[in-house]
């Protein structure tokens, strides 16, 4: 097993309680990233026309339900590794313009500094290849800081929400 951190189950994960799940645990579940990823879409669209660039938040979002007690997608993992790929193809658009030399060098920075910052979240390697490509401006990186931000309370949301289903199905 690796020894980064990121690609573990967090320490004490009680994975049980999603293994005993029926369907109508699984879409209560599914709700958060549901709404989650709508009121992101929502704020987006009042917000920006660049509606691609917040296309991997649903990814994320998804892995969250998927296993919210996995280290990919722990709050410091999400936010490091999301927000360093905005940062990062930002860059590689400035410095090459929005092509292949862009995309590629962003992708490349953002595996290479997931590894090596222990943050590894997949979904943020799209996130590097649509700001490379198609970058906009500096205030999309915030905006997007800020749709990562209610994507990171999803996190807590669907801890709470296993622990409440636990509880619930124990008695």
């Amino acid at each position: 097993m690796s020894d980064l951190e990121s690609l573990k189950p967090i320490e004490g994960a009680s994975r049980g309680v999603r293994r005993r799940l029926g369907l109508r645990g699984e879409f209560f579940l599914a709700l958060g990233p549901t709404i989650t990823v709508l009121l992101v879409l929502a704020l987006v669209e009042a917000l920006s026309q660049q509606r691609l660039l917040f296309a991997s938040l649903a990814s994320s979002a998804f892995l969250i339900y998927l296993d919210p007690q996995h280290g990919t997608n722990s709050v410091r993992t999400l936010i490091i590794a999301q927000m360093m790929a905005a940062v990062l193809g930002l860059l590689t658009f400035t410095a090459f313009g929005g092509g292949y030399l862009s995309g590629g060098s962003a992708m490349v920075a953002t595996i290479v500094g997931m590894v090596l910052l222990d943050v590894v979240h997949p979904p943020a390697v799209s996130t590097a290849m649509a700001f490379a490509l198609r970058a906009g401006d500096e205030s999309n990186v915030v905006l997007f800081g800020l749709a990562v931000g209610v994507t990171a309370v999803l996190v807590i949301l669907e801890r709470l929400a296993l622990w409440v289903i636990g509880r619930y199905r124990v008695r």
